[in-house]
């Protein structure tokens, strides 16, 4: 689904060059699962802004779901993400005034979608993150990890093919944020590819595979074997 070759990112500070990535190449299959760790300024954040056509590299090829990324224009990269893409951050960029329904809809004004779509689809995918009875509450009526539920229900209603979270745990206590991963998961195993950017190993281990940034190379890439089934052959 994800194909990086090459893939440098350099930002200019004055007369200096700072180079945020280099020489990345990267595969990841649909239906996957995959962690994006590595210290500060390792560059795993510029990693996932390339992912998510948020910016476009210096140099090197993006592929998403086989079609070239790297050079598509503002409006190209805005179709992708409008079309492709679901994003969930740690700050959960929720519009107070507005209802969780109407939040949640939001992203669909851009498809030219009725008002009556959009709010079928957005009670749908609140539904589908546990928030089926809180559709007309507003942000400072739910909690923590109710936010970042809808702001999950925010990136599943355009039915994206990819979600990239990035420290989607970050504002939350350990018990919610353990709540918010089970559901990540479940939405794996629903058949979405996930992509999160963590500094919490905690949070990584819940993913199928990890990749470990350092100083903007990839030093490390491994996989954890599927959790075996509980159920005992007839």
């Amino acid at each position: 689904m994800i194909e990086l070759s090459g893939i440098g990112k350099t930002y200019k500070l004055g007369s200096t060059e700072f180079p945020a990535l280099i020489d990345v190449n990267l595969r990841v299959e649909r239906n996957e699962y995959v962690a994006l760790t590595g210290a500060s300024g390792s560059g795993k954040s510029t990693l996932m802004n390339i992912l998510g056509c948020l910016d476009t590299p210096s140099t090197g090829s993006y592929s998403l779901d086989g079609a070239p990324v790297a050079g598509l224009d503002d409006d190209g990269l805005a179709r992708v993400r409008n079309r492709k893409i679901g994003f969930v951050f740690q700050s959960f960029y929720l519009m107070p005034r507005a209802t969780t329904v109407e939040n949640v809809a939001q992203p669909l004004i851009y498809r030219g979608l009725s008002p009556a779509l959009r709010r079928k689809r957005a009670a749908e995918a609140l539904t589908r993150v546990g928030l089926g009875d809180r559709l007309n509450h507003r942000p400072n009526e739910l909690s923590g990890g109710q936010r970042q539920r809808t702001a999950i229900a925010r990136a599943l209603v355009g039915r994206p093919e990819l979600l990239l979270a990035d420290e989607p745990t970050g504002n939350l206590d350990s018990v919610t944020a353990e709540e918010i991963m089970r559901l990540l998961g479940d939405l794996h195993e629903d058949g979405l590819t996930l992509i999160i950017v963590t500094h919490d190993q905690g949070i990584a281990s819940h993913c199928r595979r990890t990749i470990r940034l350092h100083d903007g190379r990839i030093v490390a890439d491994s996989r954890r074997a599927p959790e075996p089934s509980s159920t005992e052959p007839a």
